[in-house]
């Protein structure tokens, strides 16, 4: 089972119902998505719930003054299936830079605009906007 997959979709259903927070089964690489989120201005904040187990994150989600959405579409991109690997030149803007790729790297998981910066490629993980 693809485990960032099933965060990004509980994530997206829980958006799309207007829900004020999503539990998720935690691990690093799930943390690490949810911080990047979290500092690109996605969701709140989010949470770690101890549960004697592998632990649980809550992501709390955020919404606009009138109710709308902060997260239009969030799309996974690269698969267990499929790999989607990109150079730091190639690394694309997503609607035109009101949205950001996930790239995972070997200093770690961060931003397209990051990783261009540094001028390190990786496999991009979803994109988000």
């Amino acid at each position: 089972m693809d485990t960032i997959a099933d965060l990004l979709t509980r994530i997206r259903n829980a958006n799309s119902k207007k829900k004020d927070y999503v539990d998720v089964p935690s691990s690093k690489v799930k943390q690490n998505i949810v911080k990047l989120l979290k500092e690109e201005g996605f969701i709140k904040g989010y949470r770690y719930i101890e549960d004697n187990k592998q632990g649980n994150i809550r992501v709390y989600l955020k919404y606009g003054e009138k109710n709308e959405k902060a997260i239009h579409s969030i799309q996974r991109v690269s698969r267990s299936s499929r790999r989607v690997y990109t150079g730091s030149e190639d690394i694309k803007k997503i609607k035109s830079g009101l949205g950001v790729l996930l790239i995972s790297t070997s200093r770690g998981i961060m931003s397209g605009a990051k990783a261009r910066e540094e001028r390190i490629g990786g496999e991009i993980i979803c994109e988000i906007w």
